[in-house]
């Protein structure tokens, strides 16, 4: 989130001119729109946004959209992208505001309800959304991969997400990020998910960025979803001894895991080196470890992204 990403979908990222004469092959390159210019020309985004829609058409397969202009407090233009959505019905892979802090706060990007996006893109494989999102429950066939990227996700978006039927969906990834930035999820918003009767194909889960990291690895032992999982993401939050105990003591219900994400935690070396041991056969990813009191008091943890 520190630069834009250089691929997506597969496909290496570049930049849309409108002014360029030759696309080349639209299939091969996630295309990136943006209007970086302040103060932005008025409909600037939503006619560069509409000039690859006529030239590309359904050759796009990727699609990362940039700033807006000034998208501090702006939301994203949600009806310019509808409204190209006809053209670009061989779209398979969509990134909603690919910006970094310089361009605005993770906590700053606002979405009006992207409900509509799954009904208008119904061969869409793979969604990721950065900022605070708002979502109704929604079925769709064919998406594979979900990811909101948030400093503050609000519950009811984790809510509607237990509820939305994703037959073919294999990874679902959330930052849900901090209550001083609308993150307020608590672990029994979260039930549907960890219930997993809409999510049958689901094989990498990422309760990322919590600052209830202890009670989420807790739920996580537990939860019906977890036998069906090779990836389980707690990382980015507030992990300390506590949660790593959960996980200990619910070995034998993660030893199937092959790989469980821990990065950016608290976790005390001796902890870690139990937890390593419980689990022989999973690659357990321990980085970033946070030593009490080195930048802050010591009984004060905080999640990797928040504003």
């Amino acid at each position: 989130m520190y630069r834009h990403c250089e691929s997506f979908g597969g496909l290496p990222v570049r930049v849309f001119a409108p002014d360029d004469e030759e696309l080349g092959e639209p299939s091969a390159f996630a295309w990136r729109v943006e209007e970086a210019g302040y103060p932005a020309p008025v409909g600037g985004f939503e006619g560069k946004l509409a000039a690859l829609a006529e030239r590309g058409g359904d050759a796009v397969r990727s699609l990362v959209l940039g700033t807006w202009g000034f998208a501090d407090g702006n939301a994203f233009p949600l009806e310019a992208l509808l409204d190209v959505a006809p053209r670009l019905t061989g779209l398979r892979a969509l990134f909603l505001a690919d910006l970094t802090p310089e361009e605005s706060e993770i906590s700053w990007i606002e979405h009006d309800d992207i409900t509509p996006l799954f009904a208008a893109f119904p061969a869409l494989e793979a969604l990721r959304v950065r900022g605070s999102v708002l979502l109704s429950p929604v079925a769709h066939p064919a998406l594979t991969e979900l990811a909101f990227e948030s400093g503050g996700l609000p519950s009811e978006t984790v809510r509607a997400l237990g509820d939305c039927d994703l037959p073919a969906l294999r990874h679902l990834e959330l930052w849900l990020g901090v209550p001083e930035y609308g993150g307020d999820t608590e672990v029994d918003d979260l039930a549907g998910v960890l219930e997993g009767g809409l999510l049958p194909a689901l094989e990498n889960l990422g309760l990322c960025n919590s600052p209830v990291s202890d009670a989420l690895a807790a739920a996580a032992v537990d939860a019906p979803i977890t036998a069906q999982l090779d990836v389980l993401d707690l990382s980015l939050g507030t992990l300390g001894d506590t949660g790593a105990e959960a996980l200990i003591a619910g070995r034998a219900k993660l030893a199937h895991l092959q790989r469980l994400d821990l990065h950016h935690h608290w976790i005390t070396p001796e902890a870690r080196a139990r937890l390593v041991a419980a689990l022989p056969g999973v690659e357990v990813d321990l980085s970033e470890f946070i030593r009490p009191g080195l930048y802050e008091r010591k009984d004060r943890r905080y999640t990797a992204v928040s504003e």
